[in-house]
């Protein structure tokens, strides 16, 4: 991954990562406050609700004593406390009374709790309310939730109890008023709230019995497991419904529990909020953060390019003038801007390239000068030895021509035979020099590696077995899958003859000459092996000089040309040796040589003061 693209996966992912967590933020904390707004909300209709219930009660517990303290009541507590009193004559003074009180409840009951009218139900005069009859101290008590039968059915309302006592019994005023929807018409709900009753009137959940201020409501029994849930264990409770599949549909409730005379379940008030308003401002930041992402990330872009153009832009230039060093480019400069680090770090390169350069070239200029001196000193021994002859045919003939001048032409035919050789010798080792300095003319074809390397080797077959040396066996392991090349096939065979004839002189005992090809990095390996005396360490340095080859092989400069023309074909060659085993040339061609050879330049700069 490249640094632009680093940069713009760092500064993106960092303005990303922030939207979303301000986004995750505000909508947690939006959510936070939602559900406090609600709770306060729920907790104010609830203290609403309960402070109406408890008016209630006080109003009710006082129409009941009213009830209690009214004439006729307490003329029939005065008759009825007389032994054989008749109560029948009293059966339906109740409902005259609860008119006049305004009770939707009201039974008049005896002393074991007997009713002696009702005005709810009069069919229940005669039947026993058993709970009056256990002690409790009614009227400090006040108003109560309680079931109610009527001809109806169960109801559910806020009784009192009031007791008048004559002699030594008492008679009960049971009075009070139905508990329904009607309640909650009287709350003040918030918008975006409702306020929801439900009756706990029989044995199990009817949704029937789950009302509003207007009547039963829809889906009540998607809210029966939380009902029931208070029916066993009362308490307040908060769950939230999802009516449809739109997470605006949600809704919140909070449950206050309504308790009877002996803490038993008996209705429930359930304040719902909606979610929509909370839901639809989250859509809306969630919106927001996606618009702010995405321009984000547009800028992200943006400044990512721009910034990694700027930053990288000194480091690709350092990048670019190494890879030029490393193509052989020395007078590469970089441009060194700002006073940064990237800056020094950019004059620092260009001063030390000008110092690898010119100690390069102080280098190259020592190697040059050293290779021409073993060339000059070489071609001085070979003429040197070549001109022998000549020097003791000049001699012999000034000698004949100062002591015996009949003898002059008699010595000049002694002496051709050693003239001719010599001058021979001369014009050969200025022929060689003149091939190895003179900057080759690659002419590249199409060529087959390994039928140059079968060729060669079929030219040397008489040499390898001739009669009077040690034979020499050549093994050949060639692929035969390997790519063409281009190259000049005379110049190529010519290194293969080269590395063949020096194998055969390293074996002088005879051996085996291992040849083998094979393909790698887009190019093909030849390798050269023999068996030979092999080289010592020191040897390895100044193989390839033509001091060396001069030196080792007379004048042919055989491992020298080898190296020319493999790096005319922009190839590379290597040896490794080891003294008394043997040793094995690398050679790695291209697939394509390149346009000018690397030789050439180096062969025409010859040092100052030699004539080639």
């Amino acid at each position: 991954m490249t640094f632009r693209s680093k940069l713009f996966v760092v500064f993106t992912l960092a303005l990303l990562l922030s939207v979303g967590l301000i986004a995750a933020g505000v909508t947690l904390e939006m959510r936070r406050a939602s559900a406090e707004w609600n709770r306060q909300q729920s907790e104010a209709l609830a203290g609403q609700f309960e402070r109406e219930v408890e008016r209630r009660r006080q109003d009710v517990a006082r129409r009941v004593q009213a009830a209690a303290d009214a004439e006729g009541t307490i003329r029939m507590a005065i008759e009825l406390s007389r032994p054989k009193a008749d109560v029948s004559v009293y059966a339906s003074d109740a409902r005259g009374v609860s008119e006049s009180h305004h009770l939707d409840f009201l039974d008049f009951a005896g002393d074991d709790g007997s009713i002696i009218s009702s005005a709810e139900w009069p069919a229940r005069v005669g039947s026993k309310m058993a709970w009056l009859a256990q002690p409790d101290t009614w009227a400090a008590r006040g108003a109560f939730l309680t079931k109610v039968d009527t001809p109806d059915g169960p109801a559910l309302g806020l009784l009192a109890v009031s007791t008048l006592r004559v002699g030594d019994k008492n008679l009960y005023v049971v009075g009070g008023e139905r508990l329904d929807k009607g309640l909650l018409a009287a709350l003040t709900v918030p918008a975006g709230t409702r306020a929801l009753l439900y009756l706990d009137l029989d044995p199990s959940f009817q949704d029937s019995n789950l009302v509003d201020d207007s009547g039963p409501v829809a889906q009540g029994e998607r809210l029966e497991p939380f009902v029931s849930q208070q029916r066993w264990q009362p308490g307040k409770q908060t769950f939230q419904i999802l009516w449809t599949s739109d997470p605006a549909s949600a809704e919140a409730f909070h449950v206050l529990p309504l308790l009877g005379r002996q803490n038993e379940f008996l209705a429930a008030l359930l304040v719902g909020s909606s979610q929509r308003d909370a839901v639809t401002l989250e859509r809306r930041i969630l919106r927001t953060s996606s618009i702010i992402a995405g321009a984000g990330l547009l800028l992200g872009i943006l400044v990512s390019w721009w910034g990694a153009a700027r930053v990288t832009r000194p480091a690709r230039e350092l990048a670019e003038a190494v890879r030029a060093i490393s193509e052989g480019n020395w007078k590469i400069h970089v441009h060194a801007r700002g006073r940064n680090e990237m800056g020094q770090l950019g004059r620092d390169f260009n001063r030390m390239t000008g110092q690898l350069a010119e100690q390069r070239e102080r280098m190259l200029q020592a190697e040059r000068v050293a290779a021409w001196r073993d060339v000059a000193r070489g071609l001085a021994r070979e003429v040197e030895k070549s001109l022998a002859p000549l020097q003791t045919a000049a001699d012999n003939f000034h000698r004949a021509q100062d002591q015996n001048p009949e003898l002059l032409e008699e010595v000049a035919r002694a002496s051709a035979g050693a003239l001719l050789p010599g001058l021979a010798s001369v014009k050969t080792v200025a022929g060689r020099f003149q091939n190895f300095a003179k900057p080759p003319q690659l002419a590249p074809e199409p060529v087959n590696l390994n039928d140059l390397v079968r060729g060669v080797v079929k030219l040397f077959e008489p040499q390898f077995s001739a009669v009077g040396r040690p034979p020499i066996t050549p093994e050949l392991h060639l692929d035969e899958s390997l790519p063409g090349i281009q190259a000049d096939p005379a110049l190529l065979r010519r290194a293969i003859e080269n590395l063949v004839l020096n194998a055969m002189d390293a074996m002088p005992a005879g051996g085996v000459l291992m040849l083998r090809t094979t393909q790698r990095d887009g190019g093909v390996d030849l390798e050269v092996a023999d068996t030979g005396t092999g080289l010592a360490a020191e040897e390895h340095e100044r193989l390839f000089t033509p001091g060396y080859a001069m030196k080792q092989h007379g004048a042919d400069m055989g491992l020298a040309i080898v190296q020319a023309i493999v790096s005319d074909h922009g190839g590379r060659i290597s040896v490794e040796s080891e003294a008394g085993v043997g040793t094995s040339f690398h050679v790695h061609l291209l697939s394509k040589p390149p346009q000018r050879p690397a030789s050439a330049s180096v062969i025409a700069e010859g040092p100052e003061g030699v004539a080639i």
